[in-house]
């Protein structure tokens, strides 16, 4: 590549879902109660785990982290998106960029590794429900989430640290709605080989091992679950699952959907994107409300309590 064709970018553009004026009051209102339902939804899921004293164990633990981790991801991508339809503007600048690739990896990890944990929380408690209060202490619980967030960190930093070496051309045109990884180093001018050989290998390892434990917790679940004899034994034990089960699924299966996807810039992968990163954090409150009788309980007292002090 010529030197006179690579610069130092000040910013890039996001072209987003729509470039046509008349859509953008319509997209505003639709992201603006997506965004505003995901953060009253999670906050209620957190507000009621910390002030009921019955929800205080490793279940609800992990629950509360992942609507805060749900509230932050969805957090790095929206409000920028919000901001840019209200002011007719595309742009978004270099640093806010890196700052957005940094935190979406961040924050998509945690999601990652906290189902993972949770899975393995409902194997201990279903396959080895006496030893349970025993295996899953508060500082294994603590440990499990702070080696969440440091491999989430750490992952994050380096593959940050390696975009920033990059130069780019003069193409600044990022055809998505956020600073996605793959579309940004498509325009990048210098050898991009370390990025793509750390992303391809990161991703393999932390889609790969999580799911997998993932399989195998489920996968004991499940044997346990058709030794026990009466059925309605089997319909409460696999209650206390089908929450976390529902939102596996709603996760995995929109993020292979963006994986998979053959062009992510296409119409069809910005929708898996949609679902992936802003429809399901919106939707995993609703799912663990519904289907949570502890938790529905606990969301009636905070609002009646909210209401009595008003």
């Amino acid at each position: 590549m010529e030197p006179e064709n690579q610069t130092r970018v000040s910013e890039f553009l996001l072209l987003g879902f729509s470039q046509d004026p008349e859509h953008q009051p319509i997209l505003f209102g639709l992201f603006l109660f997506m965004f505003v339902t995901t953060l009253l939804g999670n906050l209620l899921i957190i507000l009621a785990i910390s002030c009921d004293p019955h929800l205080h164990t490793p279940m609800y633990f992990f629950l509360s982290n992942l609507s805060f981790a749900d509230i932050c991801f969805t957090s790095t991508t929206v409000p920028k998106m919000l901001l840019n339809i209200q002011t007719w503007s595309k742009s978004i600048t270099y640093a806010g960029c890196i700052t957005q690739m940094y935190f979406f990896m961040v924050f998509g990890g945690m999601d990652t590794f906290l189902l993972t944990v949770m899975a393995y929380d409902r194997f201990v408690a279903i396959c080895h429900p006496l030893h349970y209060p025993v295996i899953m202490n508060p500082c294994l619980c603590g440990l499990l989430v702070l080696v969440s967030w440091f491999i989430s960190l750490s992952y994050s930093l380096i593959q940050t640290l390696l975009i920033l070496r990059l130069s780019f051309c003069t193409n600044w045109v990022i055809p998505h709605f956020y600073c996605e990884l793959a579309q940004a180093l498509m325009l990048a001018c210098s050898d991009t080989l370390v990025n793509h050989i750390l992303q391809y290998v990161v991703t393999g390892l932390l889609g790969i091992f999580p799911f997998s434990g993932i399989l195998f917790s489920y996968t004991r679940i499940v044997s346990s679950i058709l030794t026990i004899p009466s059925a309605f034994g089997k319909y409460k034990a696999f209650s206390t699952c089908a929450s976390h089960l529902s939102v596996v699924s709603l996760f995995y299966g929109t993020g292979l959907g963006v994986y998979l996807s053959p062009d992510a810039s296409s119409w069809r992968g910005m929708i898996a994107s949609l679902m992936y990163t802003v429809v399901t954090p919106m939707l995993n409150p609703f799912i663990y409300s519904l289907r949570n009788r502890d938790i529905k309980r606990a969301l009636q007292k905070v609002l009646r309590r909210t209401l009595y002090v008003q």
